[in-house]
């Protein structure tokens, strides 16, 4: 009987002091400041999760076609993504080394992720780490699969290749 008295106390002082932590101001939210570990572990699992969940959609076309890849590398230019994810011989905006967390080598994700884990996250970006979602500035779905497919060539492209796409 103690310990369950013991348990509720307990419980009854969590519930008083997290309020008072957290809209007490004294959870530091700046994106110089880490995350508690269990922060961190769980933000990763909750969001591989909700991609892996959400992203059902299918390419519209082919995403090998040499003429998608290279529309995909002039729409990853234009519309932003070198500054934050860096591009064959581009390098990234200064402002992004001071985002938390820090924005992919997307050469890298791209191997690792589905074209519809890609197309999801460009669509409709992701909460807590500044990737927008493209969707909320009416981008088209046929731009953003053209997108996917440069970015899942990324690897491959040269630098010669990415300057003579993104051409103007």
């Amino acid at each position: 009987m103690r310990l369950l008295a013991w348990i509720g106390a307990l419980a009854i002082i969590v519930a008083i002091a997290l309020p008072i932590y957290f809209f007490g101001g004294f959870y530091n939210v700046a994106a110089t400041d880490q995350h508690f570990n269990i922060v961190t572990w769980a933000l990763d699992r909750v969001r591989i999760a909700s991609i892996n969940h959400h992203a059902t959609d299918k390419p519209t076309g082919s995403l090998d076609d040499p003429a998608t890849v290279q529309a995909g590398a002039k729409a990853f230019s234009e519309r932003g993504c070198v500054s934050c994810h860096g591009a064959p011989g581009a390098t990234w905006a200064k402002f992004s080394e001071a985002l938390y967390p820090s924005p992919p080598d997307l050469a890298e994700v791209g191997q690792h992720r589905t074209p519809e884990q890609i197309f999801w996250v460009v669509k409709h970006g992701l909460k807590f780490t500044g990737m927008p979602g493209f969707a909320a500035i009416d981008v088209k779905d046929d731009e953003i699969w053209k997108i996917v497919a440069f970015v899942k060539k990324l690897p491959s492209v040269s630098e010669a290749d990415f300057k003579a796409w993104t051409a103007r």
